[in-house]
């Protein structure tokens, strides 16, 4: 696994989503649950999308994760979005996350993934991303 690590030291983007992992999301190993850490990843990822598709947004598709590391209870998570290609009405958006541990100022990375998401009018049919 270490070979996919990438050498990045400090978070890319903006900073989307910041919460502290709690004990209900641990998994039978005492680390936290992959899939929550996927849920706040797409909480940022999406709130990302639809601001810069000016409306509501769905995700429609998760590129590949390879977690480098555990995210333990107490550990301060951060998710970190970019957007990095809009077409006519998908938005892909590349999310980092970090934690911070025993109150230390180093943030290791921890998870990233490219989020896919579609713009869609109230009635969830496709519509165009806006100009920015």
């Amino acid at each position: 696994m270490s070979e996919s690590i990438e050498t990045t030291t400090a978070p890319r983007g903006r900073l989307s989503i910041r919460t502290v992992a709690m004990p209900a999301d641990t998994n039978p190993h005492g680390a936290i649950f992959g899939g929550w850490l996927l849920a706040q990843m797409d909480l940022a990822g999406g709130t990302h999308a639809l601001h810069r598709a000016k409306g509501m947004v769905v995700t429609v598709a998760v590129d590949s994760m390879t977690f480098h590391e555990p995210v333990f209870v107490g550990d301060e998570v951060s998710c970190y979005t970019d957007v990095v290609r809009v077409g006519n009405s998908s938005i892909s958006v590349r999310v980092e996350a970090w934690v911070r541990r025993d109150n230390n100022d180093e943030q290791i990375k921890v998870t990233s993934a490219m989020f896919h998401f579609v713009a869609v009018n109230p009635d969830r049919s496709k519509r165009r991303v806006p100009p920015e």
